[in-house]
């Protein structure tokens, strides 16, 4: 990962309060794990930056090892790693994810 894409991600978290990262965007998911996640963002009627990393190899690898995670999608809030799919899935199901998004500030429906 070069120094610049680091740089990138970094930005880009820290100018938008959620952000995830996933394959394909909001409005089409390309593959199911960061559907998941969109979904239940969308249910809970986040606003959310989503960053599409098919579209860029460096950054489809780099935000790996800038997370030490080794899968995408990857869901950013107010700067804190949050997890990937099977970590949103399980806090929402447990309305964790809702607690947590209440404790962040993130305007969302409770």
């Amino acid at each position: 990962m070069t120094d610049q894409t680091s740089q990138d991600i970094q930005t880009t978290i820290d100018n938008n309060s959620v952000v995830l990262f996933m394959k394909g965007s909001k409005e089409m998911p390309q593959c199911g794990f960061s559907s998941a996640v969109v979904n239940a963002l969308a249910y809970l009627e986040v606003d959310f930056k989503d960053v599409d990393v098919l579209e860029d190899g460096e950054l489809r690898e780099g935000i790996k090892k800038f997370s030490n995670w080794p899968t995408v999608p990857q869901l950013y809030v107010k700067g804190e790693f949050v997890g990937g799919c099977d970590i949103v899935k399980e806090m929402f199901e447990t309305g964790e994810l809702n607690t947590f998004l209440k404790d962040k500030q993130i305007p969302h429906k409770e």
